[in-house]
């Protein structure tokens, strides 16, 4: 089998760049070199599989130094990073990775993974311009097998991974088989998706039997405390002795009669899961081992050891405990607060501060529901495991009967919602764009078809910066566009977010959605309350200019959300050339104000529309409607989007430079459009 990830070790490009680096090279380029012994010799996991049990408890804590190190200069996902070292460690120390297949779910906890897999030069560019992704990426490095960034796929793309393994053995047995390991968090493990992979792996053949997920338990208390106790008798149980002897009664009670043969199988299991908290598991078809605990290398090598070496149980739930930030006391101490941080001073804790600054986006959404809120006492407010960066916390405390975190499970708060709304509420359900992409099927069928008024408020719509592209809301204008009934609007500032906010929670006549940018506003002074907008009605920012010129007629620029500010720096370098344009704050997505854009049409050479969105969204809506009344071939009409590419991690302001996106881009295409 070839693909990318069974080439040998340095022919990923990450590694290549590396390849041959000399002791002396590497304290160049690694600020820690020369304080972790064991560490700084670790070229790549092949040489973790010599070690004592005592050298990978060593090696552990000098990874998590310089994985506290690493991200303080950076910023990042720590918390969770920290809660995984010992397994990272323990995982390359017993299996054959890269030909063993592991795959972190999300991806959030990969930063040690990284440095273990000859990425450590590299890792002070985590984020940064051109550096290493914050996620996993099967592009980055062959020791990446699936890429990440959204949760609960690890479970469905491992047992495919296995599944595709077993069918090549089966057809060439010289093909070794690979273990697939799948580590899921107990956030993760709350989707749908994941038990929709487990529910499957129980059917899926003998491929599954080499599937082990790992499920890093941090924060549910889905069992008792871990003890001596549950860490024998899962050494116990993961071992060969008790399998034999699993496998010894099951041959016995075969002779006994089938009703007989059932019981005892079913009381078997239920003994186990009594013992050990898994029943749910053994439900699913799973092979449950644990709880044990994720930071003790005494008790981890030895499970994961008889997992690897057994070929008859599969498909396996190991369960682990671990705490997020362990090892570091202030990221132990407040585990959200470390979940995803910015830069930090190592010795206090302390994150480094932006400078005092206009309220984010996400703050003034938040601060005009819970004003609205305390008026009306059928707003809900809904959100899918992601209450802070929602603005909803501050919801959650002011009307805690009233608020609802479903867990990573998108796909149920849409539907959720939906029944809220037949009941006569008026649901909010806030999710990022880039996750609502997850529940779309539920978005058609339960609410727009059903026209039911819920409120979409959609957090990170556009590019958003460090996260790259797995979290840019690019596309939600373009897939709810086309919604019959859909009604979507996109502010251009702070106040008009005040407005909308105000004006979807008064419309009851179907489903309405309003897309907001990551970070910052303009500083604009806000309203106390919001006002009702009428729908599907755009405003006029700027009348057309007296020009000069051999081209007469003019230019229109015609702006959906938040690229309004650039659109006026547009205009204004317009302005300077002798072309004053017509500036428009579109407002609406849909409905159009068609006859707003009629009248652009008709009154002038060229109409520009800019938007943070994909291809195929408002734009696309404009022209449809300029062709559908003979209006396209009496205008040159040119449509701003993001380009037909995924942008990667960077700054905001250089992710919209190359887009094309900014002033000057919007000033070229203008003039383009009317000289030629």
């Amino acid at each position: 089998m070839t693909d990318q990830t069974t080439s040998p070790l340095g022919s990923s490009s990450s590694e290549a760049s590396t390849e041959g680096s000399t002791p002396a090279s590497r304290a160049n380029t690694i600020p820690t070199y020369g304080r972790f012994p064991l560490l700084d010799g670790i070229r790549s996991p092949l040489d973790l599989r010599n070690l004592s049990t005592a050298q990978l408890q060593q090696l552990a804590d000098e990874l998590r130094e310089e994985t506290i190190d690493t991200v303080s200069t950076t910023g990042g996902h720590l918390g969770a990073s920290l809660g995984v070292v010992e397994l990272t460690v323990a995982l390359h120390a017993v299996f054959d990775t890269p030909d063993d297949r592991l795959i972190w779910d999300v991806g959030h906890q990969a930063y040690p993974h990284k440095i273990l897999t000859d990425r450590r030069e590299r890792m002070r560019t985590l984020r940064q311009p051109h550096g290493l992704s914050g996620f996993t990426r099967r592009s980055e490095s062959v020791f990446d097998p699936f890429g990440a960034a959204h949760s609960s796929t690890s479970i469905s793309a491992g047992l495919g991974m296995a599944v595709a393994n077993h069918i090549i053995h089966t057809e060439k047995p010289e093909h070794q088989e690979r273990n697939v390991i799948a580590v899921i968090g107990d956030g993760s493990i709350s989707a749908g998706m994941a038990y929709e992979g487990m529910n499957n792996a129980a059917v899926a053949g003998p491929g599954a039997k080499k599937l082990i997920v790992i499920l890093n338990d941090n924060e549910m208390s889905i069992s008792r405390p871990v003890g001596s106790m549950s860490a024998y008798l899962s050494n116990l149980i993961s071992s060969r002795q008790y399998r034999n002897l699993r496998e010894f009664a099951g041959r016995m009670v075969k002779h006994l009669p089938s009703a007989l043969e059932k019981k005892a199988k079913r009381a078997e299991e239920y003994a186990r899961g009594i013992l050990t908290g898994g029943t749910l598991f053994e439900e699913l078809g799973f092979y449950y081992v644990g709880p044990i605990d994720g930071h003790n290398m005494e008790q981890l090598v030895p499970v994961l050891r008889n997992l690897r070496d057994a070929d008859d149980i599969g498909p396996v739930l190991l369960h682990i405990i671990t705490e997020k930030g362990h090892g570091y006391h202030p990221a132990e101490q407040s585990g959200d607060k470390y979940h995803a941080v910015s830069k930090f001073d190592i010795a206090t804790g302390k994150q480094a501060k932006s400078p005092p600054g206009p309220p984010s986006y996400t703050s003034v959404f938040s601060n005009e529901l819970n004003r609205i809120a305390a008026i009306e006492k059928n707003i809900v407010a809904i959100t899918a495991a992601m209450p802070s960066g929602t603005g909803l916390d501050n919801f959650a405390k002011a009307y805690p009967d009233r608020f609802f975190d479903v867990g990573i499970a998108e796909q149920h708060a849409v539907t959720f919602a939906a029944g809220m709304a037949t009941e006569g509420l008026r649901p909010f359900c806030a999710i990022y764009s880039t996750f609502l992409q997850r529940a779309y099927d539920q978005v058609i069928h339960d609410v727009v078809l059903q026209g039911l008024p819920v409120r979409f408020a959609i957090d990170r719509a556009g590019l958003v910066g460090a996260d790259g592209a797995t979290h840019a809301g690019a596309f939600d204008v373009a897939y709810l566009g086309i919604l019959p009934g859909m009604t979507i609007m996109a502010p251009s500032d702070e106040v008009e977010l005040v407005h909308m906010t105000a004006t979807a929670c008064y419309f009851d006549e179907g489903p309405i959605a309003f897309r907001y940018p990551r970070g910052a506003g303009l500083g604009l002074p806000l309203p106390t309350s919001g006002e009702i907008l009428p729908i599907g009605k755009g405003r006029i920012i700027q009348e057309l200019g007296q020009q000069h010129g051999s081209e007469k007629g003019g230019i229109a620029l015609l702006s959906l959300g938040t690229r309004l500010h650039e659109v006026k720096k547009a205009a204004a370098l317009l302005a300077e050339k002798g072309y004053p344009p017509t500036v428009v704050d579109a407002r609406f997505a849909k409905p159009l104000d068609t006859h707003l854009i009629e009248q652009l049409a008709r009154n002038h050479k060229v109409l520009v529309t800019i938007e943070e969105g994909s291809i195929g969204g408002f734009g696309s809506f404009v022209m449809q409607h300029l062709a559908m009344k003979g209006l396209l071939d009496k205008i040159r009409f040119r449509p701003m989007t993001l380009p037909d590419i995924f942008i990667d991690h960077n700054t905001q302001y250089a992710q919209y430079e190359e887009a094309g996106l900014n002033a000057q881009h919007i000033t070229s295409t203008a003039l383009s459009a009317l000289q030629g």
